[in-house]
């Protein structure tokens, strides 16, 4: 088998050859280990400024070389993602916006009074402050807008066209779909919540609308020589899930559901990433019909074996090797979890290794290696 049909096999209750393997991402400070120079790759933070100063076609022609080179040099790895700050989306050709003005050193402030902050941990700029979050009225215009539910520029896929072509006779191809959330947060999540609890009607019609823009300009989105989608909703903390099964089930899955019945008839496998404590929420996850749960954290009270032993699941399992260990283990320990996952899974069908998140920021290169080498002893 090669990874393309050993990965399908997986996802379709068949017994693959050997156990496939994949990863979320592989963050930049990893990626820049392994190809021996920087590199824009899953570099959100150089990326994002990179964008703002109309340097896109800069950014889109690493994604395409780094990715080529990154994944030959790994070619063990069954699964590519190339979306989600990867190989795309991208700015259109042309892009040249108004940059938000450089306050501190890692501090941006846009036109409309919005704060913008480097996170080391994430290599990130995330918005940390809208002064209009709380107080907004937010109308279906407002909320099309910021999901960008409109028909896309093609050069948005770029650099996604180009890689999928490259690499889909043999890989198992992860790629573009239209990014709706699998909830909806009016004002990001503080407000967010709020609004479930007080204007529910308008929460749950504003989401419906959505989806269903979203379910048709899809077809716009799925490539020719992708094999699947990675959704990307968090539900839940460490601590459980943030929404209740029944109102999620009453305000969201409905919508949500038809969204990955859609993603299935343009011939997708869809996987749902969902970090935290997800236990009262695999219920809704095998309603909503998803081919395969990733990002199964330990540290949050989920373990792939306890999960693996649910038969009423048939949901694939992504996961094994815990992020924290890469950042704070060391590689015997790394080694420790890969051959504990190969030992009770190797060749059986519905579970692929991968972390419980990503190859995160902060992953120690020789705790890569070792995941890496390790498996390498079990194929």
């Amino acid at each position: 088998m090669n990874s393309k049909q050993r990965v399908n096999s997986v996802l379709k209750g068949l017994s693959p050859d050997r156990t496939p393997i994949g990863f979320f991402a592989i963050d930049s400070d990893i990626a820049e280990k392994v190809l021996g120079r920087p590199t824009y790759w899953r570099a959100k933070a150089r990326c994002q400024i990179a964008f703002w100063q109309g340097r896109r076609d800069e950014v889109v022609q690493s994604w395409i070389a780094d990715a080529k080179e990154l994944y030959k040099k790994l070619d063990i790895i069954d699964i590519l993602p190339f979306w989600n700050h990867m190989a795309g989306p991208c700015p259109p050709k042309g892009y040249s916006p108004e940059p938000p003005r450089q306050i501190e050193r890692d501090t941006w402030e846009g036109a409309a009074g919005h704060i913008y902050k480097f996170s080391p941990s994430t290599n990130d700029i995330t918005l940390i402050r809208d002064p209009a979050a709380l107080t907004k009225k937010y109308t279906i215009e407002d909320v099309l807008r910021e999901y960008n539910a409109f028909e896309p520029d093609e050069s948005i896929f770029e650099a996604f066209d180009i890689l999928g072509s490259y690499f889909s006779d043999s890989k198992f191809i992860l790629g573009p779909y239209h990014s709706a959330p699998g909830w909806l947060l009016l004002g990001g999540m503080e407000r967010g919540f709020m609004e479930i609890a007080v204007s529910p009607d308008m929460v749950r019609d504003y989401y419906r609308i959505l989806m269903e823009k979203s379910i048709e300009i899809d077809r716009l989105f799925v490539r020719k020589f992708q094999d699947g989608v990675l959704l990307g909703t968090d539900f839940a903390s460490n601590k459980g899930s943030m929404i209740s099964p029944s109102c999620y089930m009453e305000m969201f899955a409905g919508p949500y559901r038809n969204k990955i019945k859609n993603l299935k008839k343009l011939g997708q496998f869809v996987i749902q990433h969902a970090c935290g404590n997800n236990s009262d929420l695999l219920d809704t996850f095998k309603y909503l019909d998803i081919d395969c749960y990733q990002s199964i954290q330990k540290s949050a009270g989920m373990d792939i074996f306890a999960l693996s032993d649910m038969p009423q699941y048939d949901f694939s399992l992504w996961g094994g090797v815990q992020v924290e260990t890469l950042i704070n283990g060391e590689p015997s320990d790394v080694r420790r979890e890969v051959a504990k996952f190969m030992n009770r899974f190797n060749g059986q069908t519905g579970v692929i290794l991968g972390t419980s998140h990503s190859i995160a920021v902060g992953t120690k290169y020789d705790n890569f290696m070792a995941l890496l080498d390790e498996y390498c002893k079990w194929v």
